[in-house]
Formats: C-alpha cells, structure tokens, sequence
C-alpha cells in the first residue's frame, strides 16, 4: 500500500531525507529554519512627534549598527551566525582551506588569486558575486581584491597571508556603500598583511614574489564591457581596479611603458604569459571537490529550498498559464526564503520545448495535456542547488506519460542508489549503466532500440556533473576518477522522444528528466534534494 501523500517534507522510496544521512553529519548539521520571513529586526516600542511633524525616537543611537562592508555577525544576526566568517562558514575553516592548498604545493610556493571585479549593464553595477575560488580561500566577498599567499614552512601557519584591497574612498562610499579597506580587512578576515590596491603597494610587494618557480595564479574572467564609453552623470561607475589592467595588459604594447605604474603591470603580465606561471584552478578544484559539514549544511537548505519551490509549481500550474509565470513564481518562492539568486536561468519547458535540453525562451504558453520539465535551482551562501522534475500541468498523467515517466524515474533511482563511496565508481561508470538502464526500461514500453541508439538520438547529455559553490562546480575534475566521502553530483537522466517514425508515435514530443542532488556518505548515497516530489503519487497527490 503506498503511503499517504504528504504536502510537506516530501519524500520518495529511492531517497534519502535528512533524517537518513550519517549520525556524524547530522549531528554537525543545524535543524533548517522554518520557510518563512525572518523576524523583523527590534525597533524602540515608543516615538514621539518632532516639531516638524516627523516621528524620530528618543534614542539618538542608529537603529541599525553602521555597516563596513560585507555582512558580519554584528552587523546582521539574522544572515551571520556567531563565529561565522560568511554564513555557516566559521573563519576557521577558511583558514584551513588555505592551509591545505599551501601544503599540497610545492615549498616556496607563490599563489596569486584575484577576485571578482564589477560588471555594468546599462551604465549601472550588476549584483556582485565573487569570483568562486577566491570567495573559497578568503570569504572576502567584496569586489576588485588580490589574495597573494607565499610558502613559509617555518611559520606555525606553513604560509604567510596578504589581501590587496581597495582603501575606502568618500565618493564610491555615497554611491555603493562602505567596504572594508585595508583596516576592515586586517581585523575581520585574518591576514597578515594587507595593502591597498594601488600601484606603489603592487610595486613594493609584487615583482620579488612572481619570481618563484612554483607561481600558481587564477585570473577570473573579464568583465562584460559597458555599452558605453561615456558614462552617465552622475554617478560615474564604481572605478575600475588597477589590477584588472594589471593582468590583462600586453606586456609587447609600447603603451605599458608610458607611466611610472607600468613596470608592475609589464612584470606580473610577463609572469603570467611565462611558463613558470601554472594554473592555480585545478589545484584549488582539488580541494573544493570534497565537501566539508558546512558546506553541506549550506547545500542541504539550498535543495530545501528549490524543492519546496518546485513544489510549489507542481500544484500551481494550469492550462493556459505562460511558462514565464511560472519562472517568476519559482525565483519569488526561493527569494523569500534568503536565496541571493538563482544558480541558473531556470527551464520551465512546456510539452515539445522539453525536447530541448537547455531551453531557457520560457514564453510559450502551456497547454492543458502538457507535461512540464522544470529544471531550476536557487544560490544560497554562494552554494547551488540544482533540481529537474516533469510533471503534468493538469495535474494527472496520461498512459503514455506514466509509462515513459516511470522508465526513466526506475533508471534515475537505480542509478543514485550505485552511489557508494566503497564501491569506488566513477561518473563515466555511473554515465555508461544510466545509458543500459534506459535501454531496458524503454524496450519493455515498446521503443525497438540497438546498442548505441540511446546515446545518439534520445539521452544526448552527461549523466553528472559535480555540484557546490559552481553549478557545474570544479571542471578540472576526472570524470574517470573514483568518487569519494564528501564528493556532491547530480543524478539526471533524461529521454527527449522527437517526432521521428523510428520511435513510437504515442511519445513523440515528450522530454522528461528527473535530476536529484546526491552526497557521498560513508553510509551511502544522501539525497540533498529528497523534498522535492518525484514519485508519481505524491505529483497527482498535490491536487
């Protein structure tokens, strides 16, 4: 007998909810807040009337402590826990991220990481989000920054520790907001030194340091050029970072000899385009690929989140509503509940649109008889969530529907539960059994499919990929390497039937996925995304 469907804290046969994961980790895990508004900030119960007519309060203190900068417990209680660095993330531990790559490297080891820098769109600043690795090693979540760390083994810590920062300016404070400048920075995020970002600090410190042998660097991308040359007055856009010049210049350019700033920029350039320079990614991927509690805790509530959203969407849409209104439902569902942002333009494909993988138009109209792929997650903490579920916008599935649903839901789950760390699989290993699952499972409704025909015409996509403070998190990993404790990938087969006679004509037009979040655990597979409904009866339950 299934058991009754439940509308909240859903979960599936196949998955394993919180209460499943190790005893370790849920120990180490904080109960998730209730999905509601946080509790307004306290406010002094009495105001009087001033001779103007304005209500002030008797207390001549601000009501809110002034800020400086990102964030901090002082400053916002309510996002940063005590302890904290960034929410959930205790300083501690970014100081042993930072630790761990330094002993991985080479002695006398030099790193050079650069953070995100502003872009524009339409003369204005985009929100900011930092470049991932830099946000990984420091928590410095504020724009145009340089962490630099040089090997020193005979130190307790095995490294030494400067940021290079932009010092406040009375102009960029009236129009952005304080930040935390070189003081800021010293007392709050640990480093042994900071400096501003300026080019006589760059001269001073940077030319000894990029003659190591061992130079690892990340750059990130550049930023999106603004549309136009001549910003609009006022304000002037947040100004550029000389540091960006710095890495970006051409070192073969006459015009980077034409200040007395531009030795530094020609040296570290020279440096970059040398063949000392060595990529800093891969071996910060290395560290990022495993998982610590707290970041799990973060990815847990991130999937809370997103799967209460597409719960949410489950039992709201009908025939007649635009797939649009249902992406502006699902971001507003995961806004509320203090995600920063969505991971990704979300998918929110009506009937035939699922045939297309990565279809992010949403501006059809969906039909009463269509099945509804939903591929969308929220950013939380600087951590994704990625969730697919397909479902009937009438709320009830057809025959043809439920018999190509149920094949590909029987692969998806078969293929989380080989999910085991002490099996030492891989994701090409777990890739090649999700394309002989779907071969069985579509031969016993009817498709006449050979070897190979799955992977060429009807699952043209990868099974996985990792998942953390990236969708598609550390792409320098092996696909052929065995996965381990703390390793988090999604799980998303998927069939996309086109209108071709060589497949039966009742599923023509049908693309349906089903992608779960799974965490290797000692104890097997822990599925982060579990609330999200994926079994049939508790879809048709939610009408």
């Amino acid at each position: 007998m299934r058991p009754a469907v439940r509308l909240s804290g859903l979960t599936s046969r196949s998955c394993r909810p919180i209460a499943a994961a190790g005893p370790e980790l849920r120990a180490a895990l904080p109960p998730p807040p209730p999905l509601q508004q946080a509790a307004p900030t306290s406010r002094p119960r009495h105001s009087f009337v001033s001779a103007r007519g304005y209500a002030s309060h008797p207390s001549t203190h601000p009501s809110k402590p002034p800020r400086q900068g990102q964030p901090l417990h002082h400053t916002h209680p309510h996002l940063v826990g005590s302890g904290e660095l960034t929410p959930g993330i205790p300083a501690s531990e970014y100081e042993e991220r930072r630790r761990k790559l330094m002993e991985s490297l080479p002695e006398g080891s030099v790193v050079v990481c650069m953070g995100g820098t502003v872009r524009l769109v339409s003369q204005r600043d985009y929100k900011f989000r930092q470049a991932t690795d830099f946000n990984y090693l420091t928590g410095f979540n504020e724009p145009e920054a340089t962490l630099v760390l040089e090997s020193r083994p005979s130190t307790s810590k095995g490294y030494r520790y400067t940021l290079f920062v932009p010092p406040k300016d009375d102009h960029d404070t009236l129009w952005s907001g304080e930040c935390s400048g070189v003081e800021g920075a010293v007392s709050v995020f640990g480093a042994d030194e900071v400096c501003p970002l300026s080019s006589s600090a760059l001269a001073a410190h940077l030319p000894a340091l990029l003659r190591s042998e061992n130079l690892f660097v990340s750059v990130p991308p550049l930023p999106s050029p603004s549309p136009s040359s001549q910003p609009l007055q006022p304000p002037p856009p947040r100004r550029r970072s000389s540091l960006l010049k710095l890495f970006t210049s051409d070192p073969s350019s006459s015009a980077s000899w034409s200040s007395a700033s531009d030795p530094p920029h020609l040296l570290i350039s020279a440096a970059l385009a040398s063949e000392r320079a060595r990529p800093l990614e891969r071996e910060v991927h290395r560290l990022r690929l495993v998982k610590s509690k707290s970041e799990l805790a973060i990815m847990k509530r991130a999937a809370d989140i997103s799967a209460a959203a597409h719960t949410r969407l489950m039992g709201f849409v009908n025939g007649g509503m635009r797939e649009d209104r249902l992406a502006v439902e699902f971001a507003y569902m995961c806004a509320k509940e203090g995600s920063e942002r969505e991971a990704y333009v979300p998918v929110i494909a009506s009937g035939a649109n699922g045939l297309v993988i990565h279809y992010t138009s949403n501006d059809n109209v969906v039909d009463d008889g269509d099945l509804v792929l939903v591929d969308a997650g929220c950013e939380l903490h600087m951590y994704a969530s990625d969730i697919t579920r397909t479902f009937p916008a009438n709320g009830k599935f057809s025959e043809p529907q439920r018999d190509l649903y149920t094949a590909i839901l029987r692969a998806q789950k078969e293929c989380v539960k080989r999910c085991k760390v002490e099996d030492g699989i891989s994701m090409n290993e777990l890739h090649r059994a999700s394309c002989g699952l779907l071969l069985a499972e579509l031969r016993q409704i009817g498709f006449k499919l050979g070897v190979g025909d799955i992977e060429r015409r009807l699952y043209p996509h990868f099974l996985s990929h990792h998942l953390g403070s990236d969708l598609h998190d550390c792409p320098t990993a092996d696909r052929s390497a065995a996965l381990t404790e703390g390793n988090v990938i999604t799980i998303e087969p998927g069939i996309y039937v086109p209108f071709d006679n060589a497949y039966p004509k009742h599923f023509h037009g049908m693309g349906i996925r089903v992608e779960d979040e799974v965490a290797f655990q000692k104890d097997g597979p822990w599925v982060l995304s579990a609330n999200a409904p994926k079994e049939i009866v508790d879809i048709e339950g939610l009408r």
